[in-house]
């Protein structure tokens, strides 16, 4: 399973997206990113992240993208 950094690598492999604490508000993404992020994390992970939670808070950092992820996992019951 590809992790939540090459997918972000593979989107934006210019960047060095590890070297910001903000990805959106430091331009490392906008909202097409967002969004193919969205699609990439749903297909990897056999999720489908509602669109009620795609909002900037879900997607500023690692750790909040990772978050996000955590609770969806939860909820299907599966901590793969």
């Amino acid at each position: 399973m590809r992790s939540t950094k090459d997918i972000l690598r593979q989107i934006r492999p210019e960047l060095e997206l590890s070297a910001s604490d903000d990805l959106l508000a430091d331009g490392m993404l906008d909202s097409l990113d967002v969004i193919t992020l969205v699609s990439e994390l749903d297909k990897t992970h056999g999720i489908s992240i509602a669109g009620v939670d795609v909002v900037p808070d879900n997607f500023r950092s690692f750790a909040a993208i990772e978050a996000l992820l955590s609770r969806y996992k939860r909820q299907s019951g599966s901590l793969a």
